[in-house]
């Protein structure tokens, strides 16, 4: 079995299970300044199993560092971390674009434990 997305390179069911994608809460958040692009310095606690990791998210049109902070998140764990500036970015928190390009996170509508694995 293979996904495509529209005019996207198709990936197998298995190689898409290989993408770890887990629900975390938002820790802390912070301005990133230093970010080429307006960005948001997050920590996000996935559980015992994973603990706390940063990500450097690009969400400013939509949300603050306040309005992140106690907010479940989904995010990519399994992909090297990125450096960002000086800034070491370890997962890859997701959104989707609305119509103006402001990202819109991506977050389960009922309440999860941190770690949980999208199934």
């Amino acid at each position: 079995m293979c996904l495509s997305i529209r005019g996207m390179s198709t990936v197998t069911f298995e190689e898409f299970l290989a993408v770890d994608i887990r629900a975390g809460t938002v820790v802390a958040a912070e301005p990133f300044p230093e970010a080429r692009k307006p960005a948001i310095k997050l920590r996000v606690d996935f559980g015992e199993e994973i603990g706390i990791k940063k990500s450097s998210a690009q969400i400013t049109d939509r949300y603050s560092p306040g309005d992140l902070v106690g907010r479940t998140v989904m995010a990519v764990v399994n992909f090297p971390p990125r450096q960002i500036g000086p800034f070491m970015s370890e997962v890859l928190v997701l959104g989707f674009p609305d119509d103006n390009g402001a990202i819109v996170l991506v977050a389960p509508d009922q309440t999860v434990p941190d770690g949980a694995r999208l199934a």
